[in-house]
């Protein structure tokens, strides 16, 4: 039955992302703190990425990755559905990123120290502005150290898979560090492990990788334009693999 395959499923994935985190986060430990920029760094967050998915059921599908410079940094902007767009990201997007994480989950036990390890920006929603100046400033630092940085603009998972309007901070950030836009849509995840529940079904996964969208002599005022221009982009993927949008 359907609902002995998913709690299977469930088990399995949940067993196989412990085991799997237990021994990337003290390999990454190790090899950051002899070279952070590393490139076997990646590989591991590659390889733990994969056995989620793989554990998961899912089965993914990437169109456009020949787009990417791997010699650049990049904003990437993605739609978000489930907690496996992180790991659908990191395989879909084959160059060193790094991304911005709510603190709760710096309180994880393990999962946290690894986060630290490989420069996962921490982000405080409740302070407001004041955080504003510390995201730019650790965000600064990867695109110096070759990273790229991977924001959600949604601001978080919508409970029914539809997606919001983006908020405008990413695309800030692009312009202030005059960097381009990576445009990334995502299908599947949704239905695979929706968010707020424990049951995991797997399926099929897509991924769509569009052309950069230079930032170079935008100023702030531009943001707004160039918030709507990637919405556009990720909203017409979405409506045409079947998802929804928010209007």
């Amino acid at each position: 039955m359907a609902w002995v395959r998913t709690l299977f499923r469930s088990v399995v994935t949940s067993l196989v992302g412990f085991v799997a985190t237990v021994i990337a986060v003290p390999v990454v430990m190790t090899i950051a703190f002899i070279n952070e920029t590393s490139p076997w760094i990646d590989r591991v967050i590659r390889a733990w990425s994969r056995a989620w998915l793989a554990a998961s059921g899912t089965q993914l599908t990437i169109v456009g990755q020949e787009v990417i410079d791997p010699s650049r940094s990049y904003v990437v902007v993605a739609n978000h559905q489930s907690a496996l767009d992180i790991m659908a990201c990191f395989l879909a997007v084959p160059l060193p990123i790094r991304y911005l994480a709510k603190k709760e989950l710096f309180r994880i036990p393990l999962f946290a120290q690894g986060m630290r390890a490989v420069g996962i920006v921490e982000v405080d929603r409740k302070a407001r502005s004041a955080v504003h100046a510390e995201v730019n400033r650790k965000s600064k630092e990867l695109v110096e150290k070759g990273r790229s940085l991977i924001i959600y603009p949604e601001g978080t998972r919508p409970r029914d898979g539809a997606l919001d309007p983006f908020k405008k901070g990413a695309f800030t950030m692009a312009i202030a560090s005059q960097l381009p836009i990576l445009p990334v849509t995502i299908h599947g995840t949704y239905e695979a492990w929706k968010p707020g529940t424990l049951w995991i079904r797997g399926g099929p996964v897509s991924v769509v990788v569009d052309k950069p969208i230079p930032t170079e002599g935008m100023t702030h005022s531009d943001a707004g334009d160039l918030t709507k221009k990637v919405y556009t982009i990720i909203a017409n993927h979405v409506t045409e693999m079947g998802g929804s949008i928010r209007v």
